[in-house]
């Protein structure tokens, strides 16, 4: 066993047993290489990467080549989703340098941790004109070797460029964007919807539950049918392709065609939390049945599958599985079918009408003549296709399952929370809100810090040694203060406004209100990592402007609005040129140009008209519409102040824009107040 025996990553443990003598991130081994005189060999990757898993068969686990490794670099193995700071850091100098990313990441390092080559995958012999590694790390060793004043000078012109790169996002325009960069926002996404396929752009692609949210507050505010079309036809058309599972819900990362037919099976937290609340959205906006499904199949399949016996959500299931006939690991074994197994298990007329309804074909869609199940209409008989999907469901656990990556992560448990929270209250599921409740309990108990500080893993109840960054404090403040309007605990609304306090405090710019990902007492690397663009999952930049926005509005306070609407002004000047990477940005402008409003909902608890008030205005469209629901003479939370009864009869009060309307007892004035499209 190597250095990585012991960590608590997932990742790390994969490659504890290598032959590479591999170190976890830490100044030691930079030390280690300056004291040798060798580079650094930096490699990123996380545990559901396919590609990740090739190169370790391949290279890593490869005894000669390891002990060539061992002798002329220290190697240092990173965990992306342990440390997103590190690798968003060498990953900018990845794509500045070749034009694109991926993991895993190859980097290598002075020991001043400053880089000067780049890579991804590297295969173990050369093909499709890339080198072998072995070939890299001999010319890399060489170029060390002999070129040493050379290198430094890549390396410096490295370092001056990314600093360069820093400044950008600190020198934009303060102010938040307006009417015409939305409108402008959606022109440019309509330019790359795909009209027959939905989504946006080509293959590979990716679900884009960021713009999805954007898009349904934009027709919610302003009635565009052009973005709730782009919505529905991209919810629809995921929901029937192979990148959402039809027999246990959840969806993959992403589809590597352009039609959603054949995903890359890894199942992320982030992803499935995400794209939950965004059919949940799409549901309240339309009543769309299918949207609906969606929405509970996606919420039972991270209850079933990623729960973790400490009550938190773990981060993925890997793409590979054991495929039973080859007893080599492959990609997607667990979830493709061929047609004699539908015989097997169903008999000849029900396989016929299962792969009839899951389009699984002779020739297949996947590879080896197998095919991914998709579900490209609706059965005309529901029940005959529930019984057929449920034989298929529990004949397929028996299959070799995915590995589980179980460690906790802060930011995409709180997005889980929020999204958990949300769907249990307006689709009556409360055992989706306790849910969400234990999963906060466990980041409360085991995430938080004495300081108020909060560390960004943890793993079988057992805390990580990583800090949190700005997106673990921003979407666990989002997951509080969700849970806050779905259970009117004001501790909830307490909690979140600390991590904004720390937000405001360790992660903004005074100068010019622009945020960091890091905080300013975080481990200091080549640069501060800063990004207001959103990746897999909101920006850590933008989804601290959402929390900000809310909690403000919550509780009347200016400071809080005024840096949600500083560190909004960044989004205007992406939100034409490049809105597929700004989406949730977007979203919180249109809740900014909404007001957002502001419902405070008065009555007894366990009142039915104070329930029917409530329900209601949770079911609002209205963007970004905060809701708080108290007794008469409520005072720990600024919203609920000096509202009383009407009438004695419970009352919501709207309030937008520092003005309130007339309060009502009548839930369908309310819903008429907030677009409520549903009931």
């Amino acid at each position: 066993m190597n250095r990585l025996a012991g960590v608590t990553s997932p990742y790390l443990l994969q490659h504890a047993d290598n032959p590479v003598d591999w170190w976890p991130w830490e100044q030691a081994a930079f030390d280690e290489a300056r004291r040798r005189g060798v580079p650094v060999l930096l490699s990123v990757g996380y545990a559901a990467c396919h590609w990740c898993h090739v190169m370790a068969h391949e290279s890593f686990e490869d005894a000669g080549l390891a002990e060539y490794l061992n002798e002329r670099f220290v190697a240092v193995k990173v965990d992306r989703e342990e440390r997103p700071d590190v690798d968003a850091v060498y990953m900018e100098a990845v794509q500045a340098a070749t034009g694109q990313g991926g993991w895993p990441m190859t980097v290598f390092l002075t020991p001043d941790k400053e880089p000067f080559y780049f890579g991804t995958y590297f295969p173990p012999q050369p093909r499709h004109g890339m080198p072998s590694f072995r070939q890299v790390l001999e010319g890399v060793d060489a170029a060390w070797r002999d070129r040493r004043q050379e290198v430094g000078e890549v390396a410096g012109r490295i370092r001056a460029d990314l600093a360069e790169r820093a400044a950008v996002y600190s020198t934009g325009a303060h102010h938040p964007p307006g009417e015409a960069d939305l409108h402008q926002a959606l022109v440019t996404l309509s330019r790359d919807f795909d009209q027959n396929r939905g989504g946006f752009g080509g293959a590979p692609k990716f679900p884009p539950a960021m713009v999805l949210e954007f898009l349904l507050r934009h027709h919610a505010r302003t009635g565009s049918e052009a973005a709730l079309e782009m919505a529905v036809r991209t919810g629809e058309a995921m929901a029937r392709g192979g990148i959402h599972d039809q027999l246990g819900g959840g969806f993959a990362r992403y589809a590597v065609d352009a039609g959603w037919v054949v995903p890359h099976f890894e199942k992320m937290l982030y992803d499935n939390a995400l794209l939950l609340r965004a059919y949940l959205h799409l549901w309240r906006a339309t009543g769309s049945g299918l949207a609906r499904r969606v929405a509970l199949s996606t919420a039972d399949f991270l209850l079933r599958e990623l729960r973790t016996p400490e009550g938190a959500f773990a981060s993925a299931l890997d793409a590979d599985s054991l495929d039973e006939e080859t007893g080599q690991s492959a990609e997607g074994a667990y979830y493709a079918w061929e047609p004699g197994q539908l015989v097997d298990l169903l008999g000849p007329a029900d396989a016929a009408t299962a792969a009839r309804l899951f389009t699984v074909t002779a020739e297949g869609t996947f590879e080896h003549g197998t095919s991914v199940l998709q579900l490209l209409a609706d059965p005309e008989g529901f029940a005959e296709y529930e019984t057929i999907r449920a034989r298929m469901a529990e004949a397929r656990t028996a299959r070799p399952a995915p590995a589980r990556d179980d460690k906790v992560v802060a930011a995409w448990n709180g997005l889980a929370i929020a999204a958990l929270a949300e769907t249990g209250a307006l689709l009556d599921r409360p055992d989706l809100v306790d849910a969400a409740e234990r999963a906060a309990d466990l980041l409360l108990a085991v995430h938080l810090t004495p300081e108020g500080r909060l560390l960004r893993t943890s793993r079988d109840g057992r805390p990580g040694a990583n800090a949190g960054v700005l997106e673990d404090y921003a979407d666990t403040a989002e997951g509080f203060l969700a849970l806050y309007a779905v259970t009117g605990e004001a501790s909830w609304l307490q909690l979140a406004g600390g991590l904004l306090d720390t937000v405001l405090k360790h992660f903004t710019d005074e100068a010019s209100g622009a945020l960091y990902d890091t905080a300013d007492d975080a481990e200091e690397l080549i640069r501060r990592p800063q990004d207001p663009t959103d990746n897999a999952t909101p920006s850590g930049w933008t989804a601290a402007t959402g929390a900000l926005l809310t909690y403000a509005a919550y509780t009347g306070s200016d400071r809080h609005r005024t840096a949600a609407e500083r560190a909004l002004g960044v989004v205007g000047a992406l939100a034409g040129r490049a809105p597929r990477f700004i989406g949730w940005g977007l979203a919180v402008a249109e809740a900014l140009l909404d007001g957002p409003r502001e419902v405070a909902v008065i009555g007894p608890d366990g009142d039915p008209a104070t329930a029917a008030l409530r329900r209601t205005a949770l079911l609002g469209t209205a963007p970004g519409a905060v809701v708080a629901v108290g007794a008469p003479g409520e005072s720990e939370v600024p919203l609920l102040a000096d509202r009383p009864l009407i009438g004695g009869a419970p009352a919501a009060y709207v309030c937008r824009h520092f003005a309130c309307d007339a309060p009502t007892t009548d839930p369908a004035a309310l819903a008429e107040k907030l677009g409520t499209a549903v009931e």
